[in-house]
């Protein structure tokens, strides 16, 4: 099946309708799925290089500081201990990697899960003739201006489009990003997402579920008869 959404041009006005697959932009979104990929997401980002130096690795302390007995301080064999200034650090943080598994039909999931989160809750806008537009700011603004205003755009673009990122660029609010390296956090980080035509067969065309996936399995279907209601509490409560 698909979903119909109007087409705009870079003045705000309609000039056609796209058709939109429903396995991408029209299912329900698997919150848990979307929230462990943004998560994956953010720890695969991490460098993991930090490091604390242990007692062994901070540099003095060879020498015991003063005798064991007979001075009524406390024993201490060297200055570099953890409790010392200038000591080593206890349980400290060190080069580690931060990354995260996640199978690949879950990845899958959560973007058209976010996919369809943005369009269900009509925050997508697919405009036509954006790599035309004029590569400066004023221009891009014009053209925000055509669009429901929101606190932040994610411009998708089918291929790097020099005149649209440079549009772009000087915008705090907005960002460009070409359609194949589309992603969980920066779709759902941005308030509006605005695709431009181009862009939606290349999206359907990573994304998209193939043909033998569309019909459900036997599973699926004895799952959604088992959720129905008896038909005898369905014509007492009718």
């Amino acid at each position: 099946m698909q979903i119909e959404i109007d087409v705009h041009d870079i003045g705000g006005s309609v000039v056609g309708t796209a058709a939109l697959d429903e396995t991408v932009w029209g299912i329900e979104p698997n919150i848990p799925v979307m929230h462990q990929a943004l998560v994956r997401q953010q720890a695969n980002a991490r460098l993991g290089t930090h490091d604390t130096k242990t007692r062994g690795e901070v540099r003095g302390g060879g020498r015991k500081p003063w005798r064991q007995k007979g001075t009524g301080r406390a024993r201490q064999g060297t200055i570099r201990a953890p409790q010392w200034k200038g000591g080593g650090v206890v349980w400290g943080p060190h080069p580690r990697k931060y990354t995260q598994a996640m199978p690949k039909q879950m990845r899958r999931l959560a973007i058209r899960s976010a996919l369809s989160a943005k369009l269900r809750d009509e925050r997508l806008t697919v405009v036509q003739g954006l790599g035309e537009i004029e590569p400066r700011t004023k221009a891009f603004k014009t053209f925000l201006e055509q669009v429901p205003e929101s606190r932040s755009y994610l411009i998708v673009m089918a291929e790097k489009t020099d005149a649209i990122e440079r549009a772009a660029a000087n915008l705090d609010g907005a960002k460009t990003i070409i359609a194949p390296i589309l992603n969980v956090r920066d779709v759902l980080k941005y308030d509006r997402l605005i695709v431009t035509h181009e862009a939606l067969a290349v999206i359907e065309g990573l994304w998209a579920l193939p043909e033998a996936k569309r019909t459900p399995s036997q599973w699926k279907l004895r799952r959604l008869a088992a959720a129905q209601p008896p038909a005898a509490v369905v014509e007492e409560v009718a």
